[in-house]
Formats: C-alpha cells, sequence, structure tokens
C-alpha cells in the first residue's frame, strides 16, 4: 500500500526540456484528471489546514489557483488569486522577483485580506521560491499573517523550499522530486 505522498508522486508527469532546454517541468494536469488522485490531494490540504484557524487560502497563478480555490470551498473560507500583472481589474500592490529562466511580477487587489488575517499560500511546486517569496510580500504589505506555504512538488535541488524555510515561513510539501 503506497503513502498518499507517493501515490500523488506517482500521477505527476515529468516532461523534458519544457519550457526550455535542460528543464524537467513537472506536469500535475494527470493528477487534476484522476478524481480519486485528486481527491487524495485536496484532503491531505484539508485535513492539515481545518483545525488551524486558517481565515483565507491565497493562490498563486495560475496552477496555485486550482488547488487553493478548492481547498478553501472545503474549508469554507474565501479564495485570493495572487495573479501575474495585469490581470488584475482592481487598486493592486505588486512585488517583481526572478524565477527560474528569468523574472515576473505578481499583483495582489490592495483589499484581498485584512489586517490580522491569518493565510495559507498554496502553488503547485516550489523551484527557486521567488513567487512563493513575492506572494508571502505582498500578503504581508497588506497585514496578513502567512501561517504556511503549501506545495504539491518540492524541487529541492533548486533551493525554493531552502529559502523559503529561511526566510521563517513553513512550508508543507507534499513529494518531491531531486533534479529539475
Amino acid at each position: 500500500m503506497l503513502n498518499p505522498s507517493d501515490y500523488i508522486k506517482q500521477h505527476i508527469r515529468t516532461v523534458p526540456d519544457w519550457p526550455q532546454q535542460g528543464v524537467m517541468f513537472r506536469d500535475i494536469t494527470p493528477l487534476l484528471q484522476n478524481p480519486k488522485v485528486f481527491r487524495v490531494l485536496i484532503d491531505m490540504f484539508v485535513h492539515r489546514y481545518m483545525d488551524q484557524k486558517i481565515d483565507v487560502i491565497a493562490g498563486l497563478d495560475a496552477r496555485g489557483f486550482i488547488i487553493g480555490s478548492v481547498l478553501a470551498y472545503e474549508l469554507n473560507l474565501g479564495f485570493v488569486p495572487i495573479r501575474k500583472k495585469g490581470k488584475l481589474p482592481f487598486h493592486t500592490v505588486s512585488e517583481e522577483y526572478e524565477l527560474e529562466y528569468g523574472s515576473a511580477t505578481v499583483e495582489l487587489h490592495s483589499d484581498a485580506c485584512k489586517q490580522g488575517d491569518r493565510v495559507v499560500l498554496i502553488d503547485d511546486l516550489i523551484a527557486t521560491g521567488g513567487t512563493m517569496m513575492a506572494g508571502k510580500k505582498l500578503l504581508e504589505r497588506l497585514g496578513a499573517i502567512v501561517v504556511e506555504g503549501a506545495v504539491i512538488v518540492d524541487l529541492p535541488e533548486l533551493g525554493g523550499s531552502q529559502l523559503i524555510k529561511e526566510s521563517g515561513l513553513p512550508l508543507f510539501t507534499v513529494c518531491n522530486f531531486d533534479g529539475h
């Protein structure tokens, strides 16, 4: 019998050389397509956060929206999208960060959360940690308390999970893949 983390990991596809040469892309769409696997994944997160007095789930663009919105629904919480620059229609705060293969900017509506809100910040994976650190900074700028970062996949060799932990943010990962 597989433990839930190994079960989830078996349903993540590796796509070599995407989006550029030398990158091993970890694709979560196969686990999303399988209702049983998707349920196991969401249940792992639900059981982790159901008794932690969380106020809001924040998801990072774009795959963090999928997991985060379902998790928010299951926990009866609000969901906050942290989007790529230029996608949100209202007043925003923004944060630029470095990616494994470039740089980007994420934005959050200025009224997305309130002072003292306890937030879980979720994404599909952590590589260099730039996206999650930018999301954390945005939420904290609005006065939120980021209780934990959560991802399905950790790519430890890229150093992001270490960076997140060193920043003081606890990080929950379902599984990891050595190599990138």
